[in-house]
């Protein structure tokens, strides 16, 4: 039987990504699954420092090896915005808060309005944080561009307005199927995996 791998997160759409990509090793549970109420503060100024907070808050709760992650857009004519504040970009001055992704995506196109540059990358950084303190984390990227008018139906957040341009196609736009293989969290997922495999 695999080990209990408690996911700081109810996100349905990160389990089911975690159980695909690690489910040979662990058995991913959500923290209602788990019984675990767990919602520290993200004060961290990296990716990777909020999913640290987030997996060990997690870990230390439970009991049981934890995994999280953080992630966002950065978008490089906006000097990396709105990077860490990905989900409460359009709160102005309260950072505290998630706002909605129609207000987030609002704000992008309203930033990027005359802007030539329009390079951006999605970026994710996965934590897993074992009881005892022990540490594995990973980060993976996606590049692509912003556009400024929404495409596509599938996907949340700034999906709609981030283009692969591999693909010819958004985020939103884009198979399932395929953005599990190509997104910044399944390139996060998979470092971590062959870390993981590695060490065992």
């Amino acid at each position: 039987m695999n080990k209990t791998l408690v996911v700081a997160s109810n996100n349905k759409n990160k389990i089911r990504e975690m159980k695909q990509i690690l489910g040979d090793i662990f058995e991913p549970v959500s923290l209602s699954e788990a019984g675990v109420v767990s919602d520290p503060e993200e004060t961290g100024k990296t990716f990777l420092e909020n999913a640290i907070i987030k997996a060990r808050a997690a870990a230390e709760v439970s009991g049981k090896p934890a995994i999280a992650d953080d992630s966002g857009l950065c978008v490089f004519a906006l000097d990396g915005e709105p990077g860490v504040y990905s989900a409460r970009y359009a709160c102005e001055g309260d950072h505290t808060a998630n706002s909605s992704d129609e207000a987030n995506n609002k704000k992008l196109v309203s930033k990027m309005q005359g802007k030539t540059d329009r390079r951006a990358v999605f970026k994710s950084a996965i934590a897993l944080v074992y009881p005892d303190g022990t540490m594995v984390t990973a980060e993976g990227e996606c590049p692509g561009v912003i556009i400024d008018e929404a495409r596509g139906t599938n996907g949340f957040g700034y999906d709609p307005y981030f283009l692969v341009e591999e693909y010819n196609k958004t985020f939103a736009e884009l198979d399932g199927s395929v953005k599990n293989v190509i997104s910044h969290r399944a390139h996060a997922l998979a470092a971590l995996r062959e870390k993981l495999t590695e060490n065992n």
